[in-house]
């Protein structure tokens, strides 16, 4: 394989986004990510998908820059629907500081879009995924469980107000969680989508060497959402994200219900930290009020064999 010394982090290591090294003092990170719609609304839809996409470059640490539109559209869709799903898009990443330089569109039988990203970050300092050191404190910026409230949409089994919530969640920008966690320690950092709670931490630990315990009380889960696992509304991504990874976690005595929501694909979810200790305090106290739920919920440990998650 062709190896580039300027390419800092790649598809190797499970990374957010690509980061490739410019000067010594500025790297750009890359992502891409688009999807069907996930709810009714298309600006919302929109927005949703372009801040799940700028989610990633956040998760390196980043400051995006230039996005690219990709989107499929059906031959018979109308321009209304189209204009705003591009609207949604264009407003969260006005709302991020960066611009939309141009895209592609292709006729498709399901509509689909969202982003092709551009950032800066610094090519000494930006978050890795496979940097967490035992004693590291995770924290989580966003409650889980919206996978399962929109699945339960799609069979109109959800509330109006569990539905509003998800949505909040989901256009929220990790802008205000990047900006806080960059002025700690912060020694690995992904962001919360498909492959879901469990999922994430398990690639971030994994590609550390190390062991995390999970607080299991600890961790905002959306109360509508347990009551839907209870009902067996399971989405079909939590299932594969259980195959994935399970075999890594010793359950305890957690209830099937809330590992069913710890394995729940999210889309646009929080960012998940390993901070060092000695600022996990001050930057749980700095991040209460700037994202929607500021969460302590484990700790990273020395990795002994055998299983490297485990649920308390």
């Amino acid at each position: 394989m062709h190896d580039d010394p300027a390419l800092l982090a790649g598809f190797d290591k499970s990374e957010d986004a690509c980061v490739y090294k410019i000067t010594e003092d500025l790297a750009i990170a890359q992502t891409v990510d688009f999807f069907p719609p996930i709810v009714d609304d298309p600006y919302t839809f929109g927005a949703i998908a372009a801040c799940n996409s700028l989610s990633d470059i956040y998760a390196m640490g980043g400051v995006p820059k230039t996005c690219l539109n990709i989107m499929g559209v059906p031959e018979e869709m109308d321009k209304f629907h189209v204009r705003e799903i591009l609207r949604g898009g264009y407003d969260k990443v006005f709302e991020a500081g960066a611009v939309i330089a141009g895209g592609h569109t292709i006729i498709d039988p399901e509509p689909k879009y969202g982003l092709c990203v551009t950032g800066f970050v610094n090519p000494e300092t930006f978050f890795k995924n496979n940097g967490a050191k035992p004693g590291d404190v995770l924290i989580l910026t966003k409650p889980i469980g919206i996978g399962l409230l929109t699945t339960a949409a799609k069979a109109d089994m959800v509330s109006d107000e569990g539905l509003a919530l998800a949505i909040k969640c989901m256009t929220e920008l990790n802008k205000n969680a990047r900006d806080v966690l960059v002025k700690y320690k912060v020694h690995a950092c992904t962001d919360v989508t498909g492959f879901g709670f469990m999922g994430h931490l398990y690639e971030m630990i994994s590609g550390s060497g190390v062991a995390a315990e999970i607080y299991s009380n600890g961790i905002d889960i959306i109360p509508e959402s347990l009551d839907l696992a209870s009902m067996g509304m399971i989405p079909a991504g939590a299932y594969r994200n259980r195959s994935y990874c399970e075999f890594a976690v010793d359950a305890g005595n957690v209830s099937v219900s809330v590992q069913d929501v710890m394995y729940d694909p999210q889309t646009s979810g929080g960012l998940l930290a390993a901070v060092a200790a000695e600022d996990a305090d001050a930057c749980l106290e700095e991040l209460t009020g700037k994202v929607i739920s500021a969460q302590r919920v484990g700790k990273v440990i020395k990795y002994e064999g055998g299983k490297s998650i485990f649920l308390l």
